[in-house]
């Protein structure tokens, strides 16, 4: 039922947007989505299926190692670190700073998933990896000036086992409609909260708060006193658990019933 009435919810939004969504986002698991054709609206509802479950590892600022039932390896917001480990098929980086992407990444990695276009427009990723699909939904991030670089963030969707797992990137602002639409219902997500060099943590609270995703995993922190506000600001809608060791298994089965943060050690 939650599902449902999400999936409803983010379908309203996207009407009320008036912006249609490109047709290679009908892959999606996650999204209720509107093509491109006049007064042709398909809405799509995946079965719940259980089909394993996702090894993530927090390596630290905002990188994390996720191992697919299939063995594929992701790290995202990757800076040319990826953990231990072999080389990771998939790398997802942003825009934002040297510490959230690399010119030179590892000859190794099949997949090099830019969160900008160096060419200028918005990045698109519609990709599938053996047993992930793996999507973006551009957004803006300030520069050092204060400027606005269009698209030079991405918030990349990881579909897999059956699960909807989002990571903010550097997130600079609060989604639109159409793009909350497009992120649509995620049970994973990973989020900064730095509360400066990112979205300030009340509008990062919202946003969290918004997506209601089951399973809530903060990255991008300096330190405790930004962490503890930011749980602070969850607790009242949330449970909070906190875990010494930096890895986490997850599937559909074990999600939690309670929305959750998830405080991952060792990052």
């Amino acid at each position: 039922m939650t599902r449902l009435l999400f999936g409803v919810t983010a379908y309203l939004a996207l009407l009320s947007s008036l912006v249609l969504l490109p047709v290679a986002a009908l892959a999606s698991n996650c999204i209720a989505y509107v093509e491109q054709r006049p007064g042709v609206i398909p809405v799509s509802f995946a079965p719940v299926q259980a089909s394993g479950s996702v090894e993530i590892t927090y390596v630290g600022h905002s990188t994390f190692r996720l191992e697919t039932p299939a063995g594929v390896v992701i790290a995202t917001d990757y800076n040319g670190y990826a953990g231990r480990g072999s080389a990771p098929s998939v790398v997802t980086m942003n825009h934002a700073h040297e510490t959230h992407f690399t010119p030179f990444p590892d000859p190794a990695i099949e997949h090099v998933l830019r969160g900008w276009n160096p060419e200028g427009g918005a990045a698109v990723h519609d990709l599938t990896v053996a047993d992930v699909y793996i999507r973006n939904v551009p957004t803006d991030i300030r520069s050092w000036g204060g400027t606005v670089e269009r698209f030079g963030n991405s918030i990349f969707i990881f579909e897999v086992a059956d699960l909807c797992i989002g990571h903010l990137g550097h997130l600079h602002h609060k989604p639109d409609a159409e793009q909350l639409a497009r992120i649509g219902r995620l049970d994973v997500v990973f989020a900064p909260v730095d509360g400066s060099m990112t979205l300030d943590l009340p509008s990062m609270i919202e946003v969290l708060q918004d997506l209601r995703a089951s399973l809530v995993i903060p990255m991008h922190y300096f330190g405790s006193r930004s962490l503890d506000a930011f749980l602070a600001g969850m607790a009242g809608d949330f449970d909070i658990r906190m875990s010494r060791g930096p890895t986490v298994e997850v599937s559909l089965r074990t999600l939690p019933k309670q929305p959750t943060v998830l405080v991952l050690g060792g990052g």
